[in-house]
């Protein structure tokens, strides 16, 4: 364990020709498919009122030409190119069912599904465009220069993407690391959060491999490159991430999986009572009209309805307290979920360190309030993870923090300084002990392995060269982890899996904790992939739950994905298809009944969708059907599951949610 004393950290200009990145709201007009929906919106916006007011037909009518312009020419022409591969799908029908409500009357009818079909489109186009622009945003984190060692001791900045395996890098302290390598000379902490999710610094020394974009703290190292910058870990994470983007199924909301079939039904059909009529005699005009009322009723309005309203519902419900749930597809995949995988720091954990056990040494003459005083002095001037978190034990304890000198960080070891006339060092058992084999050092090493057995990293306090205590230091469980897991394993009939990049030892503490018994620990984002895969691979919905940039890939290769909004690296919140705002862990059970609730809502509607469309549909081929009935029945229909579907935004239905166990 070593220490950073109080000094500035180095600062690095970006480079003169990286461009300054654009606004999300710059990001989002440049999306023709956004600037089309937008203008389609806002026109039916603007028609609908001058309709309803009795203005003159002219103004109205001119303003819904313009809402069918804009919004409906992307589907229109996507559904004429699916004709030329003699395929059918719904947009096209839609456009065709649009225009057919305008030609016998109804165009606030057919402005409506022209703006939901726009709508849903800007949408699919802004989560690919924003989930690119994190995966780019990752190649940020490795630095753009690198300080190469010649053999004859002369240093020369480089760009770091020309490092090869076999040259020697410079590291300073505050650096960011060029490339994956191994130290050669130098000892100090190295912060690789972004590579294995550890909440600590790791201390690193001569042999050690250290990774690419991960941050020296103390100490100047000397590094030999290993691997080409092209294959980094880092790399390889945006490789990663990238593959499972592209590779990952075609997601549906499970109407639209026959969406083909009854497109084409509800085309033969029009034509047919179109033409059948026509071929026996009927006048044109009654055969177009009956045709026409046909598509009225048939067209999937109410199907489409049936299907967003509950799930739209249990989004803006969910969003109200506190799980941002990017599109109404996620809604529904969540309720489908069977299996979690659950990252451990600033997930289950809040990824910030504690004192979690005092033990002074028998015969010292020391307390465990005088030992977390002596430690926390030593430690003041320290901007060190472990010695902020002595000091804020310290302070949280009510405890006198003495005044310090001669302070001084040695890299890898620990600090030291002098504390009322006496000299306390405060650092890594192992080395601060080094070979001594007298008593006190024998009950140091016995308690330090003691702790370590435990999941805590333990820390040694000496005076004047003799131990005297140990400090066990850990990251704090969040309060609602246990109740979250427990209420998880029943909702997916499964205990969740815990994975993480962190030791053995830390990885069982916190699962002995909050009850999770299957523990994948140490592994890199590539092995996390692999856990996740394999539970994929066996049939199950894994829901992925995670924080970090090393999370990003299994995040991006999940059935679902959640990130925990408060901390959540960039890339994990891009590459997951739900945020936790507020970090509150009981919402994940929650969320995943309310989409459950939705699901069994949007059934109940496709049965009441399906019933209208049936009959009605029936009784234009049988008999006569009005059209003004037509049109009625058909709007009553989409009038009552569009409500029924409303009954999610209830305060009720989060409270029936969260009390599900």
């Amino acid at each position: 364990m070593s220490h950073t004393a109080l000094t500035d950290p180095p600062t690095t200009a970006p480079p003169a020709d990286r461009a300054r990145p654009r606004s999300r709201r710059t990001r989002l007009l440049t999306l023709p498919e956004v600037r089309w929906a937008s203008a389609s919106l806002a026109a039916f916006a603007v028609a609908v009122p001058l309709h309803l007011g009795g203005a003159p037909a002219w103004t109205w009518g001119t303003v819904y030409a313009i809402c069918y312009l804009t919004g409906g020419w992307e589907p229109a022409l996507a559904g004429v190119k699916a004709l030329r591969d003699r395929t059918l799908d719904v947009d096209l029908l839609m456009i065709v069912a649009a225009v057919g409500a305008a030609a016998i009357g109804q165009v606030m009818d057919g402005g409506l599904l022209i703006v939901i079909f726009a709508t849903s489109g800007a949408l699919e186009a802004l989560a690919t465009a924003r989930t690119a622009d994190s995966v780019r945003g990752l190649l940020d984190l490795a630095p753009a220069t690198a300080t190469l060692l010649h053999a004859d001791g002369r240093e020369e900045n480089i760009a770091a993407e020309d490092l090869r395996p076999g040259d020697v890098m410079l590291i300073r302290p505050g650096e960011r690391i060029g490339a994956d390598g191994r130290i050669l000379e130098g000892a100090g902490d190295v912060d690789q959060a972004t590579i294995t999710g550890e909440p600590l610094p790791a201390a690193k020394q001569v042999g050690d491999e250290v990774f690419a974009g991960t941050l020296n703290g103390t100490g100047a190292l000397r590094v030999r490159v290993e691997r080409d910058p092209a294959d980094t870990v880092v790399a390889r994470i945006v490789a990663m991430v990238a593959e499972a983007s592209a590779t990952k199924a075609p997601t549906q909301l499970f109407i639209e999986k026959i969406e083909q079939r009854y497109s084409v039904g509800v085309v033969v059909a029009t034509l047919a009572v179109f033409t059948i009529p026509l071929a026996m005699g009927a006048e044109m005009t009654e055969s177009l009209l009956r045709a026409m009322t046909f598509m009225i009723v048939a067209s999937p309005c109410a199907v489409v309805l049936a299907t967003m309203p509950p799930l739209l519902s249990a989004m803006a419900n969910a969003g109200r307290h506190g799980v941002l749930v990017k599109s109404a597809v996620v809604m529904e995949r969540l309720g489908k979920v069977d299996a979690v995988a659950m990252d451990k720091t600033g997930t289950l954990t809040q990824g910030t360190p504690q004192v979690t056990g005092l033990r002074p040494l028998d015969g010292c003459g020391l307390d465990d309030r005088t030992l977390l005083a002596l430690a926390a002095a030593a430690e003041h001037p320290s901007e060190h993870p472990l010695g902020r978190a002595v000091l804020d034990a310290a302070r949280t304890r009510g405890l006198t923090v003495a005044a310090v000198t001669d302070f001084a960080s040695r890299p890898g070891i620990g600090v030291s300084a002098t504390v009322g006339g006496v000299t306390v060092a405060v650092g890594s058992p192992a080395r601060l002990l080094n070979d001594r084999a007298d008593a006190l050092a024998v009950r140091a090493r016995a308690i330090a392995a003691e702790l370590e057995r435990q999941g805590h990293t333990a820390v040694l306090v000496t005076r004047d060269d003799r131990p005297v205590g140990l400090l066990g230091i850990a990251d704090r469980v969040r309060p609602e982890a246990a109740a979250t897991v427990a209420a998880l394993t029943t909702l997916t009939a499964s205990r969740p899996i815990l994975i993480t990049g962190d030791n053995p030892r830390a990885a069982r503490r916190i699962a002995h904790q909050v009850g999770i018994t299957d523990i994948r620990a140490g592994l890199l984002p590539q092995d996390k992939v692999g856990a996740v895969r394999e539970l994929s691979e066996a049939g199950r919905k894994v829901l992925m739950v995670g924080d970090g940039v090393n999370d990003a890939p299994a995040l991006a290769a999940a059935h679902t994905a959640i990130a925990m909004g408060r901390a959540g690296s960039d890339l994990a919140l891009e590459s997951a298809d739900a945020v936790i705002v507020r970090d509150e862990l009981t919402t994940i059970p929650a969320v995943i009944a309310l989409s459950r609730r939705a699901r069994r809502l949007v059934v109940q509607n496709l049965l009441i969708a399906a019933t209208f469309i049936t009959v009605l549909a029936l009784w234009d081929l049988i008999g006569h059907l009005p059209l003004p009935l037509g049109v009625a029945g058909h709007e009553g229909s989409t009038v009552i599951v569009g409500l029924n579907g409303l009954r999610l935004l209830r305060e009720d239905a989060w409270r029936r949610a969260t009390s599900v166990r």
